[in-house]
């Protein structure tokens, strides 16, 4: 992955919200231009200040852009669940460092059917990850906080942590047409990152 590190999901998170609205936008056949004007000018995602709007629309949109039509039209027509597996998807598909993590953190825990994700755990991945890239170990101690915070809070509303105080692991289950699509278009590594 060529991706550079990025501390976005600080200010983004699951947005599963927006990224349903955008994915329908998008599905319409609206370009990104014409997605941004909308969702400021009609504020779509019902935020009280323009400025976090104008903070969340790139993340949003890029996360949609890394879904092709098969899949956004499933995240428009399939239940819930379905639909959150696909936003992670698209997280870790332009989140380099949370794929990362998912990757060597959560799925080797499951895979190893330990699911206990201790704070510990978390601090020695970002500790490492520092020591191997110089932009990382350039990001303030408060930012580092609140990406491990963003992580644990994608996880809960992901489903795989029990709660936020809680360091429970929990699988989840993956939809067999969505497997089946992401193995198809060499996507498997995603696959495994959630722990199938």
């Amino acid at each position: 992955m060529e991706m550079k590190y990025s501390s976005a999901l600080t200010g983004a998170s699951f947005m599963f919200r927006e990224f349903k609205k955008v994915t329908s936008l998008k599905y319409e056949g609206l370009s990104k231009a014409e997605i941004r004007s909308k969702v400021l000018d009609e504020n779509i995602f019902e935020y009280e200040k323009t400025t976090s709007i104008k903070r969340a629309i790139p993340y949003v949109i890029k996360r949609t852009e890394a879904l092709d039509a098969w899949l956004s039209r499933y995240v428009l027509e399939e239940p819930v669940e379905t639909a959150k597996c696909i936003n992670l998807y698209g997280i870790m598909k332009t989140d380099r460092l949370f794929f990362e993590f998912m990757n060597e953190v959560v799925r080797e825990k499951l895979e190893a059917s330990d699911y206990t994700l201790e704070k510990k755990e978390i601090n020695i991945f970002f500790s490492h990850k520092a020591e191997q890239d110089e932009f990382l170990a350039s990001w303030s101690d408060s930012t580092v906080q609140r990406l491990k915070q963003a992580y644990r809070k994608v996880l809960v509303e992901m489903g795989i942590l029990k709660n936020i105080r809680s360091d429970e692991l929990n699988r989840i289950i993956i939809d067999e047409q969505i497997k089946d699509h992401l193995n198809r278009i060499g996507d498997v590594r995603y696959v495994r990152a959630m722990g199938e």
